[in-house]
């Protein structure tokens, strides 16, 4: 089956649910969390993946890295996917949640990598122009640092690369003078 196809189902019935309930910013901001916390702690997913762990102990750990409370919509809905054997899934959806919100609600997920710390100016005049080319999205921005780009940086718009960095003028140099 495809892996797409589970998350996107249950992200979706997440999101009906949270509409009813009028708690889609507060679901989307532990959702978010929830991958922060995938992304920071690389023992989360071997925890709650361990069949040995008890379940109670398996939803107090998911509902601890979003933030949730035992009672919120979130912890409601993380218990019927610990009971239909889903929990392998639970990043994949919460990933598919942020898309779908950001999605209904016109947010652009920017990424903006640098070689070196850029001061707030020099980050609005690439963030002025990225919104000139959204056409009044909101921007839900990340900023990086990356020593090997070398110079220059890249900017990632929901997926949309464009990479003004030196290490990728090198490299294009470099095919250019092997062909």
């Amino acid at each position: 089956m495809n892996d797409g196809l589970i998350p996107n189902r249950y992200a979706k019935a997440l999101f009906k649910l949270a509409q009813e309930k009028g708690d889609t910013a507060a679901v989307y901001k532990q959702m978010k969390q929830l991958d922060i916390a995938y992304s920071a702690e690389a023992g989360l997913k071997k925890a709650v993946n361990n069949p040995f762990l008890p379940v109670a102990d398996k939803l107090a750990l998911l509902c601890a890295a979003s933030g949730a409370g035992q009672d919120a919509t979130v912890a409601k809905f993380m218990e019927l996917v610990i009971k239909n054997n889903r929990i392998d899934f639970m990043r994949p959806i919460a990933l598919a949640f942020m898309k779908q919100y950001r999605e209904l609600n016109g947010i652009a997920k920017v990424e903006v990598v640098t070689a070196t710390q850029l001061g707030d100016d020099e980050i609005n005049d690439i963030i002025d122009v990225v919104k000139s080319q959204l056409g009044g999205k909101t921007i839900e921005l990340t900023k990086s640092v990356d020593p090997d780009l070398i110079g220059g940086f890249t900017v990632d718009v929901d997926s949309r690369v464009l990479d003004a960095s030196v290490k990728s003028q090198l490299e294009k140099l470099r095919l250019k003078l092997l062909s």
